[in-house]
């Protein structure tokens, strides 16, 4: 995507909230994590806040506060409804859009493939609407007081027992009506299992792909191309959620038996996130 010298001088100052502060430190969400690589990837510069679900446009975390909105988009809306934008795809959707970050669908020699945006997609899909719901089951019925004292850190202990409670009922109503609690434990373990090793197939095949005299040490990507796609900032996201959390042991056991994701996590950490407190290996 184009963007005129005019546009990148007046690049807003974007503030991501990601539920906790924890500087220098990945938090538990994948989708934060997500966000965090996206702009990481193209060398944008951002800052980070807690926030709270309470302020957040659609009641979710993460979300991105832009400040000095383009005209355009004030004036497109009528408001400053724009400065604040909820959903991680939707914030790196509007990001694109406004030019603050490069469309990854678009290769270095022109638009990537159908067949390749469509892996992409799929990629996305997969860990997002079918491995999140197997995660947070995990962590709300199977791991429910690690998970809820990390998400109520700030409550003092009588408040955090009733809201936990409140969560704990909207997270099975979630899951009843989506399908996974109506699934066995041994029936999520191995459908959990069957992602992680599809994922670990494409990055097996990718990383046999490197060549050159730093193929050891320099990121490769999920699609095998030579740069990332918008499917690496989510792989990334969901590894290291699960590698930092202490909600999830068995899905944390299971990544951990895949040489090759803790490498692919290894390097991107290393080259993206050199600031950043790495989980223990």
């Amino acid at each position: 995507m184009s963007t005129s010298t005019n546009e990148q001088q007046q690049q807003p100052k974007l503030t991501l909230h990601r539920g906790w502060l924890d500087k220098g430190k990945h938090v538990w969400s994948p989708f934060v994590i997500k966000v965090e690589a996206r702009l990481r990837f193209a060398n944008v510069k951002y800052e980070i806040g807690a926030g709270s679900p309470r302020s957040a446009p659609n009641g979710k975390i993460p979300y991105m506060e832009i400040q000095n909105a383009s005209q355009e988009a004030t004036s497109a809306s009528g408001n400053d409804s724009l400065k604040t934008i909820g959903d991680s795809t939707l914030i790196i959707k509007r990001l694109v859009e406004r030019g603050v970050l490069p469309d990854l669908s678009l290769g270095i020699n022109g638009k990537l493939d159908g067949a390749t945006n469509a892996n992409d997609l799929a990629i996305r899909a997969l860990m997002e609407d079918k491995l999140y719901f197997y995660g947070v089951w995990e962590k709300w019925t199977q791991n429910y007081y690690p998970m809820r004292d990390r998400v109520l850190s700030n409550l003092p202990y009588p408040a955090r027992v009733v809201v936990g409670l409140m969560i704990y009922r909207n997270v099975m109503k979630t899951l009843h009506g989506q399908g996974v609690s109506r699934y066995t434990a041994e029936e999520i373990a191995l459908f959990t299992r069957e992602i992680w090793e599809a994922v670990n197939d494409y990055l097996t095949i990718s990383r046999s792909k490197l060549t050159g005299h730093d193929a050891n040490e320099r990121p490769f990507w999920i699609l095998g191309n030579e740069h990332p796609t918008e499917a690496d900032t989510t792989v990334f996201g969901f590894i290291v959620s699960v590698l930092v959390s202490t909600a999830c042991p068995d899905s944390q056991k299971l990544v951990r038996e895949f040489p090759v994701i803790l490498d692919y996590v290894r390097r991107i950490q290393d080259v993206y996130f050199p600031d950043y407190e790495k989980w223990e290996e």
